[in-house]
């Protein structure tokens, strides 16, 4: 069932090396594209790296190289807005790309379209990682696959068959993410510490890389400090320089 497929997704880092063909790829990408898109502009366009140093060089950029090493399929999933100045001038107007709208419209369209791509793979018996170590090196990576102006990536993707599967890890209860009628903020003092409990079992007792960790410990050390500061100026470069 889908249900049971989607509740046990976990990533997967290792694979068994082969490559996937040609013939699945673009059936997986035909399936990825009937996911929903905004005002039906299909924002998106997606690198397959096929060649090895181009791979390795994404793979060094994205601070991920196991990720890379052993899949059957590397990818860079991005934003799109080339493809409608096209069409624009085929109509013999300049779109409108430069507005943080279009940018939530592009990053919404792509993060739906790859989560088709991902359903349909883990589908097949496939495994996948979401890498979104591409935008540790925007500039690079850009230059890397000539991307055009309105390009721009948002993560990595890697899939194949697993060579080893993790454990599911426990995502926040029901009750954390779901609001009914207005916003509480009130019920954070008891889920937290309770799902807290959970990821600390989880983390000790998960086959590999045990260690002592929770949730609000992990998310305060990661928000504690802007991360990628140089994003704004990189996507103004690409044409998304709003005011």
């Amino acid at each position: 069932m889908v249900k049971e497929l989607l509740r046990n997704h976990s990533s997967v880092r290792i694979y068994d090396g082969n490559p996937i063909s040609k013939e699945i790829i673009e059936e997986l990408i035909a399936t990825a594209q009937m996911a929903a898109t905004s005002h039906f502009v299909q924002a998106y366009s997606v690198i397959w790296v096929t060649d090895e140093e181009k791979k390795e060089k994404l793979a060094l950029f994205s601070g991920n190289p196991r990720q890379y090493e052993t899949s059957g399929g590397a990818f860079v999933f991005c934003v799109d807005f080339k493809r409608l100045q096209s069409a624009g001038k085929l109509e013999g107007v300049d779109i409108v790309a430069d507005s943080a709208e279009n940018v939530l419209v592009g990053v919404a369209d792509v993060s739906l379209f790859a989560q088709n791509f991902v359903v349909a793979a883990e589908s097949m018996g496939y495994g996948i990682c979401y890498i979104g170590g591409v935008r540790n090196k925007l500039e690079e990576i850009s230059e890397l696959f000539n991307l055009p102006d309105y390009v721009f990536p948002l993560f990595g993707l890697t899939i194949g068959v697993p060579a080893r599967r993790n454990e599911v890890k426990p995502r926040l209860p029901v009750a954390a993410v779901l609001h009914e009628n207005e916003y509480n903020t009130e019920k954070y003092e008891e889920l937290l510490p309770a799902y807290n409990d959970t990821m600390e079992a989880y983390y000790n007792n998960r086959s590999s890389n045990r260690k002592i960790d929770n949730w609000t410990k992990q998310m305060a050390d990661f928000l504690i400090e802007q991360r990628r500061p140089h994003i704004k100026d990189f996507l103004a470069e690409k044409g998304f320089n709003w005011k």
